[in-house]
């Protein structure tokens, strides 16, 4: 890049959310590699959640920003306790008690997985096993992330690497992303779901 190129130009990042238990693409976000734009993703994960409905278990692999990101968007502030000495301490964010993020930690030698480690970063071990249920140990993991981004890569060829077909525009580049989106929770078969899925529309 050069001073002459627009702040378009380089490299642009895809961060997805996918629920695991449907497999639905929950939301997208595209931009730098940053804690900022991890809030911006978890901004709009938010924005579906119903305010009766518990907030939902995280994971992820080790990328530090997701837990910043978490606090920024589910934490409370809370004002330290002043011990008398000193400037009082500043109101800083913490977690609440009902966030839950489990990070997945891959031990790799020579580039092959030997190892993968469940650490728990906020929550109670009992309560994250409880509501995920029997098939917790196969939703707490990367796994689903990780197909969604190949899925991705060979159905868009604008993520081909070295390939003619880049994105010119961020704009188009979101955009594509959208219709994959769509196509994706609304007409890709996912043979890997335990049953059909009925949808009903009304129109009126």
């Amino acid at each position: 890049m050069t001073d002459e190129d627009s702040e378009e130009c380089g490299d642009v990042y895809s961060l997805t959310a996918i629920k695991s238990d449907t497999r639905l693409l929950l939301s997208h976000h595209e931009g730098k590699r940053s804690a900022e734009d991890a809030i911006e993703l978890f901004k709009e994960v938010e924005k579906m959640r119903s305010p009766s409905s518990p907030i939902p278990v995280f994971t992820s692999d080790d990328w530090d920003a997701f837990e910043e990101a978490l606090i920024y968007v589910y934490g409370k502030i809370e004002l330290p306790q002043y011990k008398g000495i000193g400037r009082k301490p500043l109101p800083k964010l913490v977690p609440p008690d009902d966030l839950k993020y489990v990070k997945v930690l891959k031990k790799k030698v020579k580039n092959y997985v030997v190892e993968t480690v469940q650490r728990i970063i906020f929550g109670d071990p009992e309560e994250i096993f409880e509501m995920l249920g029997a098939d917790a140990d196969s939703y707490i993991g990367t796994s689903y992330a990780e197909r969604i981004n190949l899925t991705i890569r060979t159905s868009l060829a604008r993520f081909i690497r070295k390939g003619m077909n880049f994105s010119k525009t961020k704009r188009m580049h979101q955009k594509a992303i959208d219709l994959f989106q769509a196509w994706y929770n609304f007409i890709k078969p996912h043979k890997s779901l335990r049953g059909c899925l009925n949808i009903h529309f009304s129109f009126g």
